[in-house]
């Protein structure tokens, strides 16, 4: 895998601080043809629907407004956040969306290896192929771009102008903090314009352009200058890189340049996080640093508030979400899912306690960066997985945290199979190995 230059920053030292683009549709249809735990139907009010989202029964004891009984504030478990997580992230049923309504209703996808988009959308959207996203990004109306948490994200091309002027500081704050030093006395506007020049007379990758930048500002680091270069000119890869079943290092061009437009200087905070609610959320306003890598986001959020619903999580954490989003049933039955390396679904929020059990982070989240593929059971992470290709056999080794029972394992292996020909139809022979 080749990650070179798209490590995520620590974004955990970031916690501590209405023109919204919803799918054009007025409905998010279910997956009618997938078994009956995989298709849990339900209605949508006009205010969900224009987020893109399907509803669910609400939580037991909580109304619209987030109040119990009494006035009270309800409260939600991690189970209720989960599963209200699940059913945002069209995984309670496979969706019947287009490939750009579920990006953009997603905010984009983590993309630092080519594969994974492709996994998420295969578990989130029902027929989705390949070819399907590799449309998209040969002919520019998907692109790979750092964006949140200064990471590589792919998301449509509406949204690379309309997030990336918002997310600047995001990448100011993390070359700063990884290569200020380097870059003490070095003028952004000049660097950004020679850059500019580079990557739009002949797309380049990291090492070509910080050695190019290096010839004008020699003794300067290159791999700093590179750096400098992503955080003040919004560089999007451009294919091959991003297509599957292709590889090569990844080559980097303006936005503008490969889109034909410029930035869109409009959109707002607000009008993000409340996107990132109508996926992620409930949610608090950590979560929502954690998410994008912005700071001081709690003014932004009581000028909001008027608008919003609010809950408590079990530590009387105040959660903020949409008026009419979806909040399942914590009981709703979960169908066994696949997630990709580096799913957003993890990486979104302060405490992950809703999808991942704390004593199973060091399993996923490795000392070197990579965060793993999981599998998802009872809506939780528990397990990893990998596919091993030899000869002309391919296999799946799906590895749980801890004992699953044979009705989990056998769900799984069903999914299993689904995965391969997926992930691996050109292999002659398919196996699935629980280690």
């Amino acid at each position: 895998m080749d990650i070179h230059n798209e490590l995520p920053s620590d974004s955990s030292k970031i916690a501590s601080e209405n023109d919204i683009y919803p799918p054009a549709i007025a409905a998010v249809p279910s997956d009618q043809s997938n078994p009956p735990t995989d298709d849990l139907s339900g209605s949508i009010p006009a205010s969900a629907a224009s987020a893109g989202l399907t509803m669910g029964s609400q939580v037991s004891g909580g109304a619209s407004n987030g109040r119990g009984t009494g006035g009270k504030t309800a409260v939600l478990g991690p189970r209720a956040l989960g599963r209200a997580l699940l059913e945002r992230q069209l995984l309670l049923r496979r969706s019947k969306l287009s490939v750009p309504d579920a990006l953009e209703h997603l905010v984009g996808m983590q993309a630092q290896a080519p594969n994974p988009p492709y996994i998420g959308l295969w578990s989130r959207l029902h027929g989705f192929h390949q070819d399907d996203l590799a449309a998209m990004i040969r002919d520019r109306s998907a692109v790979r771009i750092a964006l949140m948490r200064s990471t590589i994200h792919l998301v449509t091309a509406r949204d690379c102008l309309a997030l990336r002027p918002l997310l600047q500081p995001v990448l100011e704050r993390g070359l700063k903090g990884n290569h200020g030093k380097h870059l003490t006395g070095l003028d952004p506007q000049e660097l950004a314009s020679a850059a500019r020049a580079l990557a739009d007379e002949h797309p380049l990758t990291f090492s070509e352009l910080g050695t190019k930048l290096s010839e004008r500002w020699p003794g300067r680091e290159p791999g700093a200058l590179a750096a400098a270069a992503r955080s003040w000119v919004p560089l999007v890869q451009i294919p091959p890189r991003g297509i599957w079943g292709e590889s090569g290092q990844a080559a980097h061009t303006s936005a503008e340049s490969w889109l034909g437009q410029e930035l869109d200087q409009k959109t707002s905070v607000a009008d993000i996080l409340l996107r990132y609610l109508g996926a992620f959320g409930p949610a608090s306003v950590q979560d929502m640093q954690v998410w994008s890598g912005l700071t001081r986001l709690r003014g932004v959020i009581e000028a909001m508030r008027p608008g919003l619903r609010t809950f408590r999580d079990e530590h009387g954490r105040e959660l903020f979400d949409l008026p009419d989003a979806p909040l399942p049933d914590p009981d709703t039955p979960i169908p066994p899912r696949f997630l990709g390396e580096f799913d957003n679904m993890l990486l979104s929020y302060a405490d992950r306690s809703r999808i991942i059990a704390d004593r199973h982070r060091p399993l996923v989240f490795t000392i070197n960066g990579i965060i793993r593929a999981v599998i998802l059971v009872d809506g939780l992470a528990r397990g990893v997985w990998r596919i091993e290709r030899r000869r002309n056999c391919a296999t799946l080794v799906i590895e749980p945290f801890e004992p699953l029972s044979e009705e989990d394992l056998a769900a799984l292996a069903q999914e299993g199979q689904r995965l391969l020909g997926f992930a691996a139809a050109d292999a002659a022979e398919h196996d699935i190995q629980f280690h």
